[in-house]
């Protein structure tokens, strides 16, 4: 029953992205391929609604070594054509004429880059451009704003990472690449759930139990953890306010 179900998202996702395309008039779609599993998994949809017109783009900056290589594991899993555009050199210019920062202003960058790569394939081709973002990042701010939160859909924001996990093995994702420890890759050793405070698990479960009205039954430090992500984040999941003068 289980099998059939996550079947049945994994249609509806398609269908969805299909009309996605159809509404806007778009040729295909265009999407980072990282290496990990959300794009693996947003990689593979987009694979089976665009056909060969899914394109898959690998944007090494000062990037793991095995991520490039299990970028292309998922690439030759699923048919996806696959372009590589290296942004090191590009990202070592910028840092040269900017100002002096943090780690963490530099590694933002990084999203920043390879958003407007893909925007800047999308325009010549006539492309949507598909992020990889799903509901436990959205919902706890995991994104870089204008970033990886950029796109213009988001076939996995409503699942959450839980649920792309599941869907990973339905799909057939290489068994290295659901098993590696979630990254965003943006410093060397860091993981998703070390900067999120929690595990996808404990995150999921607590955002589930608010969806449905539930009291979560997890430790007050969790429960705490998550409510301070979602509230410190609101601002990536809300419209830029706009001045509107009185007439």
């Amino acid at each position: 029953m289980k099998k059939n179900t996550e079947m049945n998202v994994r249609d509806q996702a398609v269908k969805w992205i299909e009309a996605q395309l159809a509404g806007a008039g778009a040729h295909g779609l265009v999407f980072g391929l990282s290496g990990g599993i959300d794009s693996a998994v947003c990689g593979a949809l987009c694979r089976e609604a665009a056909g060969e017109k899914a394109l898959g783009v690998i944007m090494p900056c000062h990037s793991i070594p095995g991520d490039m290589e299990d970028a292309l594991l998922v690439a030759g899993a699923f048919g996806i054509e696959v372009i590589t555009v290296d942004l090191t050199g590009v990202f070592n210019e910028f840092v040269t004429v900017l100002p002096e920062a943090g780690m963490d202003a530099k590694a933002n960058l990084k999203p920043r880059l390879r958003m407007s790569t893909l925007y800047y394939l999308a325009r010549d081709l006539g492309y949507l451009v598909a992020g990889t973002g799903n509901k436990s990042e959205l919902n706890a701010g995991y994104f870089t704003k204008h970033g990886d939160g950029a796109a213009d859909i988001l076939p996995l924001g409503g699942l959450y990472k839980t649920e792309v996990i599941a869907m990973a093995q339905e799909l057939g994702v290489p068994q290295a690449v659901i098993e590696k420890p979630p990254s965003a890759g943006l410093r060397e050793g860091q993981t998703d759930e070390s900067d999120l405070g929690v595990t996808y698990r404990e995150l999921d479960y607590v955002l589930k139990s608010r969806e449905l009205g539930l009291k979560p039954e997890a430790s007050d430090e969790v429960i705490k953890r998550v409510e301070d992500l979602r509230r410190s984040s609101e601002h990536k999941r809300t419209p830029v306010p706009v001045f509107n003068p009185k007439q």
